[in-house]
């Protein structure tokens, strides 16, 4: 099984990307060192949904791309993992049925989530919303660093910090016990996106 050997973990939404084409935006932020992507278009048929990822496979294949929530698509194209939410297929019945060499992650909000993730065979969880940001008020308030600090203290597998990470909370979660973060509008929107990539993956190898 491979490692998660990424910090920064780059989720998708086209509607964020200030006008610009998606595949674009996300090509220059694997230019500038982003190695791991979730395709997370939920609102896509299935085919437009399939042509974008081969489309990203085709022009970032440097980075690891994740399909968010559809197994079938990773396993059919194939990806090189898919994400979870923790209302989707159980983790444990997802982990049977990808290849060895593709990844499992998981999108969960509290401390039992975590080590839920774990025993499940996820290979890296991503926590949140650690900071207010409206695409995560769906999920409720921001649960906080005092969350992420119990939750890394009581597991081995990677904790990613979702909701509101700037570059400079990126170092506060990493100092909470965070080992990456998971990031949409702070790159997706930004007008100098390698720029903004570079700062977030100096201020992640730097923290703790």
């Amino acid at each position: 099984m491979p490692s998660v050997d990424f910090r920064l973990y780059l989720v998708t939404d086209r509607h964020q990307t200030a006008g610009r084409p998606l595949v674009s935006v996300v090509e220059r932020a694997v230019r500038a060192g982003v190695r791991a992507v979730q395709l997370r278009e939920r609102d896509l048929p299935t085919r437009a949904l399939r042509s974008l990822a081969i489309d990203l496979q085709r022009e970032v294949p440097d980075a690891r791309l994740f399909i968010n929530d559809r197994v079938d698509l990773a396993l059919a194209l194939p990806a090189q993992g898919v994400h979870l939410r923790e209302t989707s297929l159980p983790a444990g019945v997802v982990r049977g049925l990808l290849q060895p060499s593709q990844l499992l992650g998981l999108s969960v909000h509290s401390v039992d989530g975590v080590m839920a993730a774990e025993q499940q065979g996820a290979d890296f969880v991503v926590l949140g919303p650690i900071y207010d940001t409206p695409s995560k008020r769906a999920y409720g308030p921001p649960i906080g660093l005092g969350i992420l600090e119990q939750a890394s203290r009581r597991v081995r597998v990677p904790i990613f910090a979702i909701g509101g990470i700037t570059v400079a909370r990126a170092r506060e979660t990493r100092q909470a016990g965070a080992f990456g973060v998971a990031v949409l509008s702070s790159i997706l929107s930004a007008e100098h996106i390698e720029q903004v990539t570079q700062e977030f993956l100096s201020a992640i190898e730097v923290a703790p």
